[in-house]
């Protein structure tokens, strides 16, 4: 799962994962029947997008977003987390005004640089939006005040914890996202979810039959593979199987065909040690799961994070490295690799 702001769970280390993906709008939809499979030629990848690793600004140490461009190639980001204040109204950290302030700074920093940025709503901790605004419409002006602050490209709803385990919130959160998606034609949408080793669990299907019922034409359908509980083969082989299980229940939802089940799903993992005690995702993991993107055309590879992609040091928290040996950036240098 990802973190927002405070601690996760329970476990020693605080850290989670996420990422961005290809440019396409799926057909309209009405409320009565699911998206139609798009055709093959429909899908048009924006490369760049397909791979935007998560950054936090708000802790984790966080490096010069124009820094990480330079050393390693990366053009995009998603960028979290955006909270609720208090109310239904968005800020960074539940606490960071949208503009005039060093998110927005670091925005234009990245945009100069020629790159971009997928933005981030929810994680793990900290007040959600699902939860505090008290309507569909109210949830969708919320998201709208983030998308007209950055004018936005993209945008990531990373559902978690209370938020998605209650029902109400979670249709709550697809009818906000069409609403979206009408107001704002060409805009990409992700939902990033939690999942099994198998694919998601009863709570991350019927989140996905949610949208299909609803005719929410979702770019992406994502998942975080890791902090499992137990898994079997080496993390890559694990990601994979809950990748076809995501597949399958995107696929049986919309009416897809395989071809575009996958290009409307994403992954988004964890690079190095996770928040389970011996759970270790490795760079050889990764170019697994390049292999596997690649294969597939799917919509999104990111991870969690570029903050914690460095060797740690001494006095060097979890959330500003990844507990593994590596040279800088070596997990970003991996799915930058993805185009699409």
């Amino acid at each position: 799962m990802h973190k927002s702001i405070g601690v996760r769970c329970a476990a020693p280390l605080l850290a989670t994962a996420l990422g961005s993906a290809a440019l396409l709008l799926a057909p309209a939809a009405t409320a009565s029947a699911a998206p139609t499979a798009p055709a093959p030629g429909a899908i048009a990848a924006v490369p760049a997008m397909a791979a935007a690793p998560y950054e936090y600004l708000g802790w984790g140490s966080p490096q010069k977003p124009t820094d990480v461009m330079k050393a390693a190639g990366v053009k995009w980001f998603t960028l979290a987390f955006v909270l609720s204040d208090g109310g239904c109204n968005p800020k960074w950290d539940g606490s960071r005004a949208l503009t005039g302030g060093s998110d927005e700074a670091a925005i234009k920093s990245i945009r100069a640089a020629g790159g971009d940025v997928v933005v981030s709503v929810g994680g793990w901790s900290g007040n959600k939006l699902g939860e505090k605004c008290s309507s569909a419409s109210a949830l969708a002006g919320a998201y709208q005040k983030v998308i007209d602050a950055y004018r936005l490209k993209a945008l990531d709803i990373d559902i978690e914890d209370t938020e998605f385990s209650n029902a109400t919130v979670r249709q709550r959160v697809v009818d906000a996202l069409k609403i979206v998606k009408t107001k704002n034609p060409g805009i990409v949408t992700y939902v990033t979810m939690g999942t099994t080793p198998s694919g998601p669990d009863a709570t991350g299907k019927d989140l996905i039959k949610r949208g299909a019922a609803a005719g929410l034409a979702n770019d992406g359908w994502v998942i975080m593979p890791f902090d499992f509980g137990g898994h079997s083969g080496t993390m890559g082989q694990a990601s994979v199987s809950a990748l076809e299980g995501l597949k399958a229940a995107v696929k049986s939802a919309y009416g897809y065909t395989d071809d575009a089940a996958y290009r409307h799903i994403g992954v988004s993992s964890m690079n190095g040690k996770t928040d389970e005690a011996g759970e270790t995702v490795t760079t050889a993991d990764f170019r697994t799961i390049l292999g596997y993107a690649r294969q597939h055309h799917l919509a999104r590879y990111a991870f969690w994070s570029v903050n914690r992609d460095r060797a740690c040091g001494s006095g060097t928290d979890a959330d500003a490295c990844s507990g593994v040996a590596q040279s800088p950036y070596e997990f970003t240098k991996i799915v930058v690799q993805y185009q699409g």
